[in-house]
């Protein structure tokens, strides 16, 4: 009787193997062996850092590339990894491995835990997963370490040619360097491998699976298929907000006089797709941007990545339906429909819940902070933006947040991480449906 009430949900399930892997993870960071001075961490800053890790979120408290020996950085770095893919792929994958079979329980768990598309049994994807995963941190790791040799160490080129190929895809936005890539703010080549890199673990694997499919039958000169909706959709608006952003931030910005058109479009451009990815890389001062330039980002951040990949925010294509639902409403259709196909009532009302949600609590952690943190209220929502859209950004107030700024944020980034939707469903258990149907009420809006 007792087990039957312990019995956890899939949603439940879920949040618990974040929570569990993010301690685990905060108790090793706290080693001395974890920092390059031989000191032990403090629970709050290692449960901060672990947490910006397992989320692929990238905010810190501490500076990851002097304050963490080799080993602290690599125990980041797996986080970040399997935080990025999910901790149930990884599970699958040491499953499959072995010759063993998921069970019903595991399925349904790894279901929930990554949007897989319908056309493709879990056992494919999950070596889809794994296999485009390698494939574009192997190719990143390489053109950065090639670059990064005539500058550093070979030793040294190839080590933060990993990390930041890694980071990069899982949209981490952890950098081995204080200033990020700022350094690199006028290498085109470094611009291009990471935008590339950022792009395909932002863009979702759903996504990049239906460009292979396409790909291979136009190569194979077979009977070619239209791309599905929802790699339509996400594509579309993936390339509008990006376009939307690096124009906003070019205009608003107050640059440097010696700066160039080119640095400038550039730093724009970089800056843009870094926050709508949710990857957190920059090459601007974040601190030193236009109120006009923040506020694009807030909203890039909240926004986010699309489904299925490994970056935060509500999602492009959530964002995508609900647009869809108000140009329906105004004309009067009663069908949702994105590129000639219908979407059910269902999705559009999940659509609605998770944006709904997101905003309720970026409102309510704002209103928090700025009781807990003396700082300007701009700063304070682009930080709880960030934490919430698992993005990393930060104008510099993180390492000056007060305990419970720290964990208070820590909260979002995992909220931010599983999903408002998920963490709303572990909180209320088990679903109910209703028995009653009531009569229809009239409720005036407007």
């Amino acid at each position: 009787m007792i087990l039957k009430k312990l019995t956890l949900t899939t949603a439940q399930s879920l949040t618990l193997g974040f929570v569990l892997l993010t301690l685990v993870g905060a108790l090793i960071l706290m080693l001395p062996v974890s920092s390059a001075q031989g000191v032990r961490t403090s629970f709050i800053d290692a449960l901060f850092t672990a947490t910006s890790a397992v989320t692929t979120t990238g905010l810190v408290v501490v500076d990851t590339g002097s304050y963490f020996s080799w080993f602290g950085q690599i125990v980041i770095l797996l986080l970040f990894q399997i935080g990025g893919l999910g901790y149930m792929i990884f599970f699958a994958l040491i499953v499959m491995g072995i010759g063993k079979k998921l069970s019903i329980s595991s399925r349904i768990l790894l279901h929930e835990s990554i949007n897989r598309p319908a056309t493709i049994n879990m056992r494919k994807f999950v070596k889809v997963v794994i296999l485009f995963t390698f494939c574009f941190e192997f190719v990143g790791a390489v053109l950065l370490s090639l670059y990064w040799g005539r500058y550093f160490p070979f030793l040294h080129a190839i080590y933060y040619g990993i990390f930041h190929s890694v980071s990069a895809f899982c949209t981490a936005g952890f950098a081995l360097w204080q200033d990020s890539f700022t350094a690199w703010q006028s290498s085109v080549y470094i611009n291009i491998v990471a935008f590339f890199v950022c792009a395909a673990g932002g863009i979702g694997f759903f996504v990049l699976y239906d460009l292979y499919s396409c790909t291979k039958k136009w190569l194979k000169r077979e009977r070619p298929r239209n791309l599905l909706s929802h790699t339509k959709l996400a594509l579309v608006l993936t390339v509008c907000l990006t376009a939307f952003g690096a124009v906003v931030i070019f205009f608003s910005e107050h640059w440097p006089v010696a700066m160039g058109i080119k640095d400038k479009l550039l730093a724009a451009f970089f800056q843009s797709y870094s926050a709508s990815t949710t990857t957190g890389f920059n090459t601007i001062d974040i601190g030193a941007m236009s109120s006009g330039s923040l506020f694009t980002v807030i909203i890039l951040m909240i926004i986010g990545a699309s489904p299925g990949g490994t970056g935060g925010g509500i999602k492009t294509t959530t964002v995508g339906l609900i647009i869809a639902f108000i140009c329906a409403f105004f004309k009067g259709q009663e069908d949702i429909s994105v590129y000639k196909r219908n979407v059910s009532m269902k999705i559009i009302g999940k659509a609605f819940a998770l944006a709904s949600l997101a905003i309720l609590w970026l409102v309510m952690v704002s209103l928090i902070l700025t009781q807990t943190e003396k700082t300007d209220f701009i700063k304070v929502v682009f930080e709880a933006a960030s934490a919430l859209g698992t993005v990393g950004l930060s104008t510099g107030i993180t390492s000056s947040l007060s305990i419970a700024g720290k964990i208070l944020l820590s909260m979002t980034m995992l909220i931010g991480r599983i999903g408002p939707l998920a963490i709303g469903f572990s909180l209320i258990g088990k679903q109910k449906p209703s028995r009653f149907k009531y009569a229809e009420a009239e409720i005036l809006i407007g």
